[in-house]
């Protein structure tokens, strides 16, 4: 095996006083798409009751914990840890990536050093994440969507089952027929997908489409579906599963701005605007 067969070595990095260790499993899967995870380490104070999660999984999944203790009362000290020993790997170990599982805007400082020092950065966190956080990063993903666009996706594909008759109420003691089961609830998966209404009223989505689109464009106006994910990856930190799609081109066709057609094996598109004022 050559240097250039050797998968991306990545540092990963968890704020465990402030991420779920439920979701351990799927961000290695995500970071294991792009490279190996060699460097592992879980950052908090161990002695706090919260964090017995994260201790049930550090063996399991060869995570090394690290104890911070709190220097002062209601604050840890585990972002400056964090910091310090990302920028010791930096400098030492010099993975090609970094993982930062956290929800805390402290950390945005250290994703843009890394990003500018050439390392690129994987961040996962909650929904709550403050912007600029997730703009630093190479790709952000959310922790509550994350595993769960593949469950949207198959209950969409799995075929319907059939429609069971209403049941015949049960007669009571004195002949009146009880109410009938109520009906399931929908799973709770499919609500985290947004609909044509809501990706049309996200205008940093529908900027960012539309710009890379543009960028991306031929002399006739069409974009390969290829260029304008790259194009996207350069702009912004993006992933079409904090939307609730597992592809780009499945988010792309549910905003209905874009006119798509496939020549060959290339997916191309275009902004529908374009195609009006050139009608």
């Amino acid at each position: 095996m050559t240097l250039l067969d050797k998968p991306a070595r990545i540092a990963l990095l968890i704020d465990a006083d402030n991420s779920p260790a439920s979701k351990i499993d799927v961000i290695l899967a995500e970071l294991a798409k792009v490279g190996v995870a060699n460097i592992r380490r879980a950052y908090g104070n161990w002695k706090k009751d919260g964090l017995k999660g994260w201790e049930a999984v550090l063996h399991e999944y060869a995570i090394r914990p690290v104890q911070q203790f709190d220097y002062s009362k209601g604050k840890n000290a585990t972002d400056m840890g964090m910091v310090i020993e990302a920028m010791d790997l930096l400098y030492t170990d010099q993975p090609d990536a970094f993982g930062i599982v956290s929800s805390d805007s402290d950390f945005t400082p250290l994703v843009m050093h890394l990003k500018a020092k050439g390392a690129l950065v994987y961040g996962f966190g909650a929904k709550k994440t403050p912007m600029p956080f997730v703009n630093a990063c190479s790709r952000f993903l959310y922790l509550e969507n994350l595993g769960q666009a593949v469950e949207v996706a198959e209950a969409d594909s799995a075929p319907k089952p059939a429609k069971a008759k209403p049941a015949a109420g049960r007669k009571t003691r004195g002949g009146a027929k009880a109410a009938p089961e109520p009906a399931p609830v929908a799973e709770p998966a499919a609500a985290l997908r947004q609909d044509t209404a809501a990706l049309k009223q996200d205008a940093r989505l529908v900027s960012l489409l539309r710009n890379a689109a543009e960028s991306a464009a031929g002399e006739d106006g069409w974009s390969a579906l290829g260029a304008v994910g790259q194009q996207i990856g350069n702009q912004a930190s993006f992933d079409p599963r904090n939307y609730g799609y597992r592809k780009l081109i499945d988010l792309i066709e549910a905003t209905q701005l874009f006119e798509l057609d496939r020549r060959g094996s290339q997916v191309v598109l275009r902004d529908k605007r374009l195609s009006k004022s050139r009608g």
